[in-house]
């Protein structure tokens, strides 16, 4: 667990991922274990596949939603290449957590870009703590692809010291009904994930 006064969370991915419902979800973990929220969304042209960035701050009191370089100290990834993008943000004693999935980018695709066959590799060099899990098969196992960004918090929650009570509150707000069981499950596949 992390001990620290203002804990750091950054969600990165690309759009249409869930990564604003899965900080959404955070906010509301912490907010319901009684701890000061701040956060920010930065949408990258995430309607056509862009970058997009959650940065959630909670503690006793805090006074800015940004996550400045080198102070996250959870890093979570719904796509491979984009924890590379964002590796600065990290704290050097930070946690990494990385779905599987590949997006490529009309960089790539247009071929003015190539995207990285070592993705992995290079991600166990530059994070010495990272869980690397197959988010999407987890969820799709469970009966749902779009609970892949649950399956990432229920992993990220092992770094953070938030109560199980206030992740399953923060869900079972968050997401409509019908979909709070998956997402229940979802984040406990998550939290149970040892790879």
């Amino acid at each position: 667990m992390i001990d620290s006064s203002t804990i750091s969370v950054a969600l990165v991915g690309v759009g249409g991922q869930g990564i604003l419902l899965a900080s959404e979800i955070v906010a509301q973990a912490a907010t319901l274990a009684g701890h000061d929220v701040k956060t920010n969304e930065v949408h990258g042209m995430a309607q056509r596949g862009g970058s997009v960035v959650a940065q959630i701050r909670y503690g006793k009191k805090v006074f800015s939603p940004l996550i400045a370089e080198g102070t996250a100290n959870v890093l979570a990834s719904l796509e491979r290449i984009e924890a590379l993008r964002h590796y600065k943000l990290l704290a050097p004693n930070g946690l990494v957590v990385v779905s599987s999935q590949k997006i490529v980018p009309v960089t790539v695709s247009s071929g003015a870009a190539s995207y990285p066959d070592d993705a992995e590799a290079r991600l166990r060099r530059v994070f010495p703590r990272l869980i690397y899990l197959e988010a999407m098969k987890m969820a799709e196992e469970l009966g749902n692809v779009q609970a892949a960004n649950v399956v990432l918090l229920g992993a990220l929650s092992t770094a953070i010291d938030l109560p199980d009570q206030v992740w399953n509150d923060a869900i079972s707000s968050c997401v409509k009904p019908k979909y709070v069981d998956l997402n229940l499950k979802a984040f406990s596949a998550g939290k149970h994930f040892n790879g």
